[in-house]
This record gives C-alpha cells, sequence and structure tokens, in this order.
C-alpha cells in the first residue's frame, strides 16, 4: 500500500496521483489496451491517463450556483404598460425569437403601442428575474438518460458559453447555466442542476462529449453523495469509432438539435452587451421551451406541463399567467 501523492495544485482543484506500478488500477488500465493504443502510448505516453488519480476539490455551496439574472430595474408591479403588453412583448421577442428592435417596432406599427427597443430588453430582464425561480421549482423529475453540451454566445465581443442539459424521454431541459469558460466548475453547476431532483438511488446515465469537463463533474458530484448512481457516456467525433459513441449518439444528437433550437431564439447576430443580458435570454428560452412549446415527439404537447395554463389557448395568455405564477 503506498500513499497518493499530489501531482498538481491549481486554485479550483488538487490532483493526487498513485505511483504504484503495481497498482490493480493501473494494470486493469493497461491491459485493457489494444496494439495500436501500445504503440501510440510509446510515443505519446501523455494522452493515457493509467495510473489512478483523486481530485480534491476546492469549492463552496455558495460557489456552485446557476447563473441568474440581477435583480431588475423595472418593478414588475409598476411598469408603465399593462401585464398583456408585456405578455406580447415576451411573445415576439422569446416565443417567436423576433429581434428586440423589430419587436418595438412590430407594437408600434401593427397594434399601435409605443415601446421603444430599451423598454423591451427591461421587461425580458424583468420576467428572467423571477421565470429562473419558476422553472427550477417547477422542473420536476429527469429522466434515466440525459444529455448536455455547451455552446458558444458571444458577449461584448468575447466568447462566452450557454450549458444545457434536455432529458431524452420528456424533452425538457433539466439544467441549464452560463459561463465565461469551458472548464470543471461550469460543467459540475449544470449537472448539479440536472440532477437535483433526480430520485434516491435513480440510475442516471449523463451524455456528453468528450470535454473533460463532464468527467470531472461526475467524480465531483459521485464523490457528495452515494445516493445517486451517476455514469458519463461519451460521444466522440462526427463518426463511430467505438461501441460506447454508436449506442448514444442518438443522445447527442438530441442536444445539438437543441442548441440549434436556442442559437436560433437568441437571435443576436453581434453578441450580448452584457452577461445579464444573455443570461436573461436563456432563462426566457427554457421558460419557453418547456413550458410553452409543444413538441411533435410529446404529441404536440409541451415537455412539462402546467394544469394553470391548460385552459389558456393563447400564447400571450400563457405568458400572463407564467409571469404572475413567478412572480
Amino acid at each position: 500500500m503506498k500513499a497518493l501523492f499530489t501531482w498538481k495544485e491549481h486554485e479550483e482543484v488538487t490532483i493526487y496521483k498513485c505511483h504504484n506500478h503495481n497498482c490493480s488500477h493501473r494494470k486493469e488500465k493497461l491491459n485493457a489496451l489494444n496494439d495500436d493504443e501500445e504503440k501510440l502510448r510509446e510515443e505519446r505516453s501523455s494522452q493515457f491517463k493509467i495510473n489512478y488519480q483523486y481530485r480534491e476539490y476546492h469549492y463552496s455551496q455558495a460557489d456552485l450556483k446557476v447563473a441568474e439574472t440581477a435583480k431588475p430595474k423595472v418593478d414588475l408591479e409598476r411598469i408603465h404598460n399593462n401585464k398583456n403588453i408585456f405578455a406580447l412583448i415576451l411573445t415576439l421577442h422569446i416565443s417567436y425569437a423576433i429581434t428586440a428592435r423589430k419587436t418595438a417596432h412590430m407594437l408600434r406599427n401593427i397594434w399601435n403601442i409605443s415601446v421603444s427597443y430599451q423598454t423591451v430588453l427591461n421587461y425580458v430582464q424583468t420576467a428572467a428575474y423571477y421565470c429562473h425561480k419558476f422553472n427550477l421549482k417547477n422542473k420536476g423529475d429527469i429522466d434515466d438518460i440525459n444529455a448536455g453540451d455547451e455552446t458558444y454566445v458571444k458577449v461584448k465581443g468575447v466568447w462566452h458559453f450557454a450549458w444545457l442539459f434536455i432529458c431524452s424521454a420528456s424533452k425538457k431541459i433539466c439544467g441549464y447555466h452560463f459561463s465565461d469558460n469551458r472548464g470543471a466548475k461550469a460543467a459540475i453547476i449544470t449537472m448539479l442542476e440536472t440532477v437535483r431532483t433526480a430520485k434516491e438511488n435513480q440510475d442516471i446515465t449523463l451524455v456528453s462529449d468528450g470535454n473533460p469537463s463532464y468527467q470531472a463533474g461526475i467524480h465531483f458530484i459521485n464523490s457528495l453523495q452515494n445516493q445517486l448512481k451517476l455514469t458519463l457516456k461519451k460521444v466522440i467525433g462526427l463518426q463511430n469509432m467505438d461501441d460506447e459513441s454508436e449506442e448514444y449518439r442518438p443522445f447527442k444528437q438530441m442536444i445539438e438539435r437543441l442548441n440549434r433550437t436556442y442559437k436560433y431564439h437568441m437571435q443576436a447576430q453581434n453578441g450580448f452587451e452584457s452577461v445579464n443580458g444573455a443570461v436573461a435570454k436563456l432563462v426566457l428560452f427554457v421558460t419557453h421551451y418547456n413550458f410553452l412549446r409543444p413538441h411533435t415527439a410529446l404529441n404536440y404537447k409541451t415537455p412539462i406541463q402546467m394544469p394553470e395554463l391548460r385552459k389558456i389557448d393563447s400564447l400571450p395568455g400563457k405568458w400572463v399567467k407564467i409571469i404572475s405564477l413567478a412572480a
């Protein structure tokens, strides 16, 4: 028995490594290599993690919160326009993915409602502040298989990342986050939110690409608790080069379709002027997708069925109800 030694130290994590060449973990990893991998290991040994490693993350609960918008400047109870106009703005700008400037233009030229472009943005940030808590509160149970990915979003000319996880059967978005990098912390936050409402002892499979941040997330979450069994399945590349990629590619394709839908609804060709604005659009996209958007695979039902919305036919009417429930 040999103790682990400190291999790498970073602000967020300390990595310990086993240097015992007779370790059962090391022997198992070596025996699993095929002939091509053994030859490649002789040339590029750093690409293979053979020795056992343990990661100790230095996060507090306060560090692991899902991104949310700041408290809005506009008081929902004191807005200049009534809630029907507020809901019409959300219908056009969020549900139908019309830009803020075109939304203001349509309101003025079709309905003779004088609303500025900035008012549209203010209303969006106000709605997002309340809808974030609504999304988390009403998410419900998650499926046994859930797929996740991160996609690029530009803020003030700098790339940021929107993280999404989708349930494979119910089609609802079960986790989301926004960050300025693709590191382990952002992945952990998104994955913690994804499994937050899982049933006790539920056997959960998370599907991702080869980003190592997801593997770090699995390691971190499994080290926190023993009530859930989390397994990560990776889909690598565009072609199926291994059995795991072939089996789980349909789930990876599902999250890629969700990313395309999200990017379509962003409608920010030159990016966002603030992180707060980008987070607000992400939050309201999740609200729209989970509670308002019918899905063909669900017989044109929404991923999350809210009894309070069933008897309301119009999208603006449903937005009014959601805002009232959220506030």
